[in-house]
Formats: C-alpha cells, structure tokens, sequence
C-alpha cells in the first residue's frame, strides 16, 4: 500500500468527525427547513436535515472516542443539539458515563422534538429500569419544562409496564407544572397507560387529580387512539370535564 493511502484515510476520518457543520449544511433542504420551523414554533436556527440522516451520522460519531466527538457539536444549530442527544444515545459505554452526559444535556432541550426523539433513542433505560427510574424523579420536579416533559416521555416510552404500572399514576398527579409541553405529555402518557392497562387507567381517570385542561386532554388522546374501539370511546368522550 503506498504510504500516501494511510494519510488520505486519516484525512477522510478526521472530516468525519470534525466537520460536523459541512456535513449537516450539504444536508440540509430549504424546504423540509420550512416545514420543520411551522412544526417548532419560536425555534431557531433549523438547517433543514431530516431526521433519518441525523441518526446516521451520530451513530458513526458514537462508535469511538464519542465523548470528544460529542463536544465538537455545538447549540449553532437545532440539528446540533438534535445531534448531541443521538450520539448520547447511541454510545456503548458505562451507565453512571451516560447519565452524566444526559443530565449535562437536558439543559440545551428547548423544544419537543429534541426531547422526544432523545428519549426513544436512550435505549439504554429500557435495559436499565430501576437506575433510570431513580434518575427520573429530581427530573419530575424540575421546574423546567423540557426537564419535566422529558421524564413524562422517558415515563411513557419505557415504564408502562406491568411492574411501574401503578407507579405512574401517582407520578402523573403530583405533576404541578403550568408548562403546555408539560401538561400535554402527561396527556399523552394516560392515553397510552389506558391502550395498554384500560383497566387500571379507567380506574385512574375517575379519581385523578389532574387538573382539567390535562383531564380531557387525556380523554381526547385515548378517543384519537385506534387501539380503542368506537363503543369505549364513547364511554370515554362521556367522562369529560365541563
């Protein structure tokens, strides 16, 4: 092999992790960027990449030295930080590593999109239940909102099990944030517990302590389901809050 091949691949390697703004502005498309900033009101700086290539790129970008090439990505852009939460994500490494790398990063989410596509990528708590879980709560009482709905979602992609199942519900109460986002992933994370656990959650639902607005939000998400048949979702519509 000539000796200029190994140079041109430590050059091709040093590109991959290095130009991070060059690959994400080559990928970037004007059009789907408009159609991302409708969905992302108030959100700034959006490139235009879709998610699909994102994830590509964090996943190479997680297999080695991932916590360096984590601090190359900087908050110049929504793909940056939609970036960071990939490589966080997908990097193999010890759990008490990864927690520290989610909690420095639960700051920078400022928007639903980050949070929820963050959460389905921490597989991680799927593998590790009960230290996520302790990880969770000082989440749930943050008084931030993306902190708080990124529990609610970690709570919902995760924990509607059969072991947290009863666990939820008094979480799900407790929640006191004013935030929107907040009150609407609670909405969320009922309407799933009542796909999977109808009993229980239907149980719930008529001695919740949730205020209205996440009441009958709740009630609409499990009506919007089509996991539920028409004649429960009568029942259901029925329960509302006037």
């Amino acid at each position: 092999m000539p000796p200029s091949s190994g140079k041109k691949n430590n050059t091709a390697h040093s590109n991959d992790i290095t130009d991070i703004k060059e690959q994400l502005s080559l990928l970037a498309e004007p059009a789907y960027r408009d159609f991302s900033s409708s969905l992302l009101p108030g959100t700034e700086h959006i490139l235009g990449v879709r998610l699909p290539a994102l994830r590509k790129i964090a996943r190479k970008l997680a297999k080695e030295n991932w916590l360096e090439n984590l601090a190359r990505c900087t908050q110049d852009s929504f793909e940056e930080i939609m970036l960071q939460g990939f490589i966080i994500g997908y990097a193999k490494a010890p759990l008490p590593d990864i927690l520290e790398q989610i909690a420095a990063f639960l700051p920078k989410i400022n928007n639903w999109s980050v949070c929820d596509s963050f959460c389905i990528t921490l597989k991680a708590a799927g593998e590790n239940p009960a230290e996520f879980w302790d990880f969770l709560q000082p989440c749930i009482l943050s008084g931030e909102e993306f902190t708080v709905r990124f529990a609610i979602v970690m709570l919902l992609d995760y924990y509607i099990t059969p072991e947290y199942i009863d666990r939820l519900f008094p979480i799900f109460d407790g929640i006191s944030h004013e935030g929107y986002y907040v009150k609407m992933a609670v909405a969320w994370a009922v309407s799933m517990c009542y796909v999977k656990f109808p009993e229980k959650t239907e149980s719930y639902l008529g001695r919740c302590r949730l205020d209205d607005f996440t009441y009958n939000k709740s009630l609409q998400k499990i009506t919007e389901s089509l996991s539920v048949d028409k004649e429960t979702k009568k029942r259901i519509r029925a329960m509302k809050r006037l």
